[in-house]
């Protein structure tokens, strides 16, 4: 937050001396950096409280809700962005103080790599998908202080078309990280099924067991950091009851391993032949 905010006050301050609207784009794009960052600090206490009892699932869904004001407030922004480059390509403006503008942009750069660097080392403890999102839209500003150093270096030497050029293209960058974070925490609030390769992972972990027949009716989601998966498993028909409990539980334990992250898995134990029967009648109706 801190770093954030000294970028935004050399941007502010180099926009208001240079008139630069490519240097109002980046101002725009840390005013979204440090909202995001604020409402994902004020999210993320609520969502990585436990399970009670109103909310039995967790409260990982709040970081999908504030996912999606963030990208409707990134989406206004990058909208008035484009009316303002668009304003000023029809209308080009002189740039004043434009060495201001440079020297701004390379301390942003050098702020940026900071803040991604202490990022990555945060998710590497915490594995929280707000921190990656943002991590992600922090490296793309590498990209966008760079191409403001270049807007602002072409429209010095004569072509002021550049820098509402730049602009432009800065909102359309912030269009794009909005639609990308909004479909992000649509996903995640329509209860999305985990990737392919997920989900066969953990089909082939279950049907490794030496007890465990076959595997069906699986379905997955993630809620916050947490990975829910449900799961029958087809066990032998004379298999005794606490026998199959210890398989259900001894394939949770397989699963956990090999993801290493906290999932909810609940598994219900069906006998072979029942499955076989079902399978019969599903073969004769289609």
């Amino acid at each position: 937050m801190v770093m954030v905010s000294l970028m935004i006050a050399a941007k502010c301050w180099a926009w208001l001396a240079s008139g630069s609207a490519s240097m109002l784009g980046s101002l725009t794009d840390s005013l979204m950096d440090i909202t995001a960052s604020a409402m994902s600090f004020l999210v993320l206490g609520y969502a990585l409280r436990p399970a009670d009892d109103d909310h039995r699932f967790g409260h990982g869904k709040a970081e999908a809700l504030a996912g999606l004001g963030q990208a409707a407030f990134i989406a206004g922004s990058g909208c008035l962005l484009a009316f303002h480059g668009i304003e000023r390509l029809f209308n080009p403006v002189e740039l004043n103080h434009s060495m201001l503008g440079v020297w701004v942009s390379i301390f942003a750069i050098a702020c940026t790599l900071v803040v991604v660097y202490v990022q990555t080392k945060v998710i590497k403890h915490t594995e929280s998908i707000a921190i990656k999102a943002d991590s992600v839209h922090y490296k793309g500003d590498l990209i966008l202080n760079a191409a403001v150093l270049v807007a602002i270096l072409l429209a010095q030497n004569g072509m002021l078309y550049a820098d509402p050029i730049f602009a432009i293209g800065v909102a359309g960058y912030l269009l794009y990280n909005s639609w990308d974070i909004a479909r992000q925490s649509a996903d995640h609030l329509m209860d999305k099924e985990l990737p392919d390769e997920e989900k066969a992972e953990i089909v082939l972990i279950a049907n490794s067991h030496e007890d465990v027949f076959g595997v069906h009716d699986v379905r997955t989601r993630q809620g916050g950091k947490i990975k829910f998966i449900q799961m029958h498993l087809e066990l032998e028909d004379t298999l005794p009851l606490i026998r199959a409990h210890h398989v259900a539980d001894e394939v949770v334990a397989m699963i956990q391993q090999e993801f290493n992250c906290e999932m909810d898995i609940l598994i219900h134990q069906d006998p072979i032949s029942v499955c076989y029967k079902a399978a019969q009648v599903n073969e004769l109706q289609n």
